[in-house]
């Protein structure tokens, strides 16, 4: 008998009013994790530290922030970090792998799982975990294999934020939203690493001139498959947007880089 086809469905969606009825906020995610690899449904409960304390995340330790949010989070039981959680504030967060011209580091770090926890931990609204993650990734870094196969394999993150008000990486200000594993911010871009174009132009990817367009500029040259079948999956969970329920007008992006940092 033929081996089963790995998943390979990973997307995060949000709907905000009016894409939802009664001004319910709607967040949801799945994840192409390993078959044979629980996902745990865990609560944490709103926590303060003594100064000083240090963290133990899945692969270094950081300091530890003087209180957490309560959370909860769905995450394999391997790893300290999570691919999906909500907190006490109504911030919701997910994650998607990406891959661009940016080398990943293979070294330990931060796992994008461990700055979904952090940034629930430690934020209070949907650009609350802006401040968060690219801060830490600038301290510490992104690495390390992201599953618990001996076999390598690691990647960048995109990240769905998420608030009873608002929708961050695509910013929505209302309507339906999804992220795949796909680079989905172009050229309307309201805020950005002061360094984010100087990198690329430096890089080589861009010359300087005419209009900067970030999944153009960063998109990796050799995309693995699942980038490319991303696509179609993006393109059905942005429908709403295309059949009129929403004007593409209305979003906003935002886009961060850090150290080996996540598209935002």
């Amino acid at each position: 008998m033929a081996e089963p086809e790995p998943p390979l469905s990973c997307d995060c969606f949000v709907s905000l009013p009016p894409g939802s009825q009664d001004d319910h906020v709607i967040f949801g995610k799945n994840s192409d994790r390993p078959r044979d690899e629980v996902q745990e449904v865990l609560y944490y409960p709103a926590t303060s530290h003594p100064s000083g304390t240090m963290l133990e995340c899945t692969y270094i330790q950081i300091p530890q922030a003087e209180h957490t949010h309560a959370v909860v989070l769905s995450r394999p039981p391997w790893l300290w970090g999570a691919e999906m959680g909500a907190n006490d504030k109504g911030v919701c967060i997910g994650n998607e792998a990406v891959w661009t011209r940016e080398a990943i580091d293979p070294g330990e770090a931060l796992l994008g799982m461990d700055l979904v926890r952090l940034g629930l931990e430690r934020a209070d609204s949907a650009w609350g975990p802006v401040s968060v993650i690219t801060g830490l990734l600038e301290q510490h870094g992104q690495g390390g294999p992201c599953r618990e196969d001996p076999a390598p394999f690691s990647y960048h993150n995109s990240f769905l934020l998420v608030d009873r008000h608002e929708a961050l990486v695509l910013k929505a200000l209302e309507g339906v939203k999804n992220i795949s594993n796909a680079l989905t911010i172009g050229t309307d871009i309201s805020a950005e690493h002061p360094e984010l174009r100087s990198v690329a132009q430096a890089q080589g990817w861009w010359s300087g001139e005419g209009e900067f367009c970030f999944n153009e500029v960063f998109k990796s040259e050799n995309p693995p498959a699942r980038m490319e079948l991303a696509k179609k999956r993006h393109s059905g969970g942005n429908r709403p947007v295309s059949d009129g329920h929403i004007s593409p007008a209305q979003w906003r992006n935002t886009s961060r880089r850090g150290t080996g940092g996540p598209v935002l």
